[in-house]
C-alpha cells in the first residue's frame, strides 16, 4: 500500500454521478483494508470533530440530525435550518445532519452550517464491490462566503468502494468547483490532507484503536469553548503585550484562559445554588490564573515562595482599608502544612513568610504547575474539607524533592513519567477519601491533566493522615526544600 494517496490524472472522469448534472472533479484515491463499517464510523467521528481536520476549528454543533426515512421527506424542511440534500446514480441517502463548524478565532472567521450527507450504494448485489459515500455541503451561494479554514468548494465527497471477496478496497475524495473559482494548489493539498486523515483513522479502526484520553468528562466541550473564546477577546491582547515575564506570554496567556475557562463553568455547576465560598491558589507563579479570576469576579487571592515582575500589574487589595502587604490578592509565602508544626518550630526566621495550609472550609483550593506542593494538595484538601484542582506538572514527592512515580501497574496506562506522577496523585486523592474525577483541559501545554476533587467519598475525619504521609515516603526534609524555594530563582510558572 502505498504511502501518499494517488492523484488522479487531470481530466479523469468522475466516479460519482450527481442526478442534476453538476460535476465532482476526482483528485486523490488510496487502497485501504478497512470496510463499510469502519468508513461510516470514522465519517461520523469526523463530522462531529471537525477540529481534527483543521486547528482553526473549534467544534462542530449539530443543528439536526435525521434518519433515512426523515432525509427523505419534506418534513425536515420546516427546521430552522434547512439542509441542502442531493442526489447521486446509485445511491440512496440514508441519513442527513447539519452542522455548524465553530472557529477558534470568531473575531476573524464567522461559523458556517454545512449539511452532511450519508450515503449507502444501491447496486444490484451481482458484483463483489459496494460503494459508500460521504458529502458535504456548505451553505454558502458563492465561494466569496466560504471562510478561510473551510475550502472554497461547493461540496466535498468521500467515496468508499469495497470487494468483499477479496476484502481490500479504496478511499477517494472528489470537489464540486464552484464555476467563477477553479481548482488552486491549496485546494489540492487540503484535498490531500483530508483523504490521508479519512484513510489514517479508518486504518485505526480496522486495528481495534481505541482513544486513550477522553475529553470533556465533566463539563461539555462547547461550554467550556464559548466562555474560553469570551475571555481570549476581553483579555488576551492586553495581557500578552503588557507580559512582563521572560517566559512566552502567548502560551502562558492562552493556557490560564482556558483554565479559567474551564473554573468558570465547574464552579457555575457546583455553586448553582449555592455562593461562591472563595478560591485560593497555592503555588500561583506569575499570578495570572488569581488576576483573571478576580476580573472576572471571583473572590480570592494566591501565594507562592518567590514573588514575581508580574505581580506588580497583577495584585490589589482584598480590603480597600488595609494597606498591609497580607491583604493582597497576591502574596509571598512558603506553604509549611499544620501537621508538620514539629519541624516548623526548628525554623523561626520563617514565621512571616508561612502558610499553614489551613483555609476555611468550602475554600476552592487551585493547585496548578504546583510542582512541590501537587502531591500535598489533596492532603490539605482533607485537612480543611475544601474542594480542589489539581493539574500536575513537574514529579516531587512530600519531602519536596524530586522523584519519578513508578509507573501505573493497570493494563493499558502508559509508563511515561507524567502519567505515572498523575495516577500517583490520583491514588493519594483517594486515599485521602476523595471521589477522583479527571479532565484532560483543552490547553496550550502537555501538562494538561485536571484532577479534580470536589465529592468525598468519606468523611474527612476519618481519614488517617499521618499514616498517609507515612505510606507515600514520609515528608522528612520538607522544611529545608520549602527554604530553598525562597532562595532559588522562580521558574516559569
Amino acid at each position: 500500500m502505498s504511502s501518499e494517496p494517488e492523484p488522479f490524472a487531470e481530466g479523469s472522469p468522475s466516479l460519482i454521478t450527481d442526478v442534476s448534472g453538476a460535476t465532482w472533479t476526482p483528485l486523490f484515491r488510496k487502497k485501504c483494508s478497512f470496510d463499510q463499517g469502519n468508513f461510516f464510523k470514522v465519517m461520523d467521528n469526523l463530522i462531529r470533530n471537525p477540529n481534527i481536520n483543521s486547528s482553526w476549528l473549534f467544534r462542530a454543533d449539530i443543528l439536526t440530525e435525521h434518519d433515512s426515512t426523515q432525509a427523505q421527506s419534506r418534513d425536515i424542511e420546516a427546521d430552522a435550518t434547512k439542509p441542502i440534500v442531493v442526489q447521486f446514480t446509485g445511491f440512496h441517502l440514508e441519513k442527513l445532519l447539519i452542522r455548524r463548524l465553530i472557529p477558534r478565532n470568531p473575531q476573524r472567521d464567522p461559523p458556517l452550517d454545512q449539511t452532511c450527507l450519508i450515503y449507502h450504494g444501491s447496486g444490484t448485489g451481482e458484483t463483489d464491490t459496494s460503494s459508500s459515500m460521504v458529502v458535504y455541503k456548505p451553505h454558502v451561494s458563492s465561494h466569496s462566503d466560504v471562510p478561510f479554514y473551510h475550502p472554497k468548494v461547493k461540496g466535498v465527497a468521500f467515496l468508499h468502494e469495497w470487494n468483499s471477496k477479496k476484502s481490500e478496497g479504496t478511499v477517494s475524495i472528489h470537489y464540486y468547483l464552484f464555476d467563477d473559482y477553479g481548482s488552486s494548489t491549496k485546494l489540492v493539498r487540503t484535498g490531500l490532507h483530508l483523504v490521508s486523515t479519512l484513510h489514517k483513522h479508518g486504518e485505526g479502526a480496522k486495528a481495534g484503536y481505541v482513544k486513550r484520553v477522553q475529553h470533556d468528562t465533566i463539563i461539555p466541550q462547547a461550554t467550556v469553548q464559548s466562555t474560553y473564546s469570551r475571555l481570549k477577546k476581553k483579555y488576551a491582547r492586553k495581557l500578552i503585550e503588557e507580559w512582563v515575564e521572560v517566559t512566552d506570554p502567548t502560551k502562558h496567556c492562552f493556557e490560564d484562559l482556558g483554565i479559567v475557562a474551564f473554573l468558570i463553568e465547574l464552579w457555575a455547576q457546583m455553586y448553582r445554588d449555592s455562593p461562591f465560598p472563595g478560591f485560593v491558589d497555592i503555588g500561583c507563579g506569575n499570578g495570572l490564573l488569581v488576576h483573571i479570576l478576580r476580573q472576572e469576579g471571583y473572590s480570592g487571592w494566591g501565594f507562592d515562595a518567590r514573588k514575581r515582575k508580574s505581580w506588580n500589574n497583577f495584585t490589589d487589595i482584598i480590603d480597600p482599608a488595609s494597606e498591609n502587604d497580607t491583604d493582597h490578592s497576591l502574596r509571598q509565602l512558603v506553604l509549611l502544612p499544620a501537621i508538620l508544626q514539629d519541624q516548623q518550630q526548628q525554623d523561626g526566621d520563617l514565621a512571616q513568610r508561612v502558610h499553614d495550609g489551613l483555609f476555611p472550609k468550602g475554600t476552592f483550593i487551585i493547585s496548578n504547575h504546583a510542582d512541590e506542593l501537587t502531591p500535598w494538595t489533596p492532603i490539605i484538601a482533607t485537612i480543611s474539607d475544601c474542594p480542589f484542582i489539581m493539574i500536575p506538572c513537574c514529579s516531587h514527592d512530600l519531602s519536596g524533592a524530586r522523584f519519578r512515580a513508578a509507573a501505573p501497574k493497570e493494563k493499558g496506562k502508559s509508563a511515561s513519567a507524567y502519567s505515572s506522577l498523575v495516577e500517583w496523585v490520583k491514588q493519594i486523592s483517594h486515599d485521602c477519601g476523595w471521589e477522583v474525577e479527571t479532565e484532560m483541559l483543552r490547553i496550550p501545554s502537555t501538562r494538561n491533566t485536571g484532577i479534580v476533587g470536589r465529592h468525598r467519598l468519606e468523611s474527612a475525619d476519618t481519614v488517617d493522615i499521618p499514616a498517609i504521609l507515612r505510606k507515600y515516603g514520609g515528608t522528612s526534609g520538607y522544611v529545608d526544600n520549602a527554604i530553598k524555594l525562597m532562595k532559588t530563582a522562580p521558574r516559569g510558572h
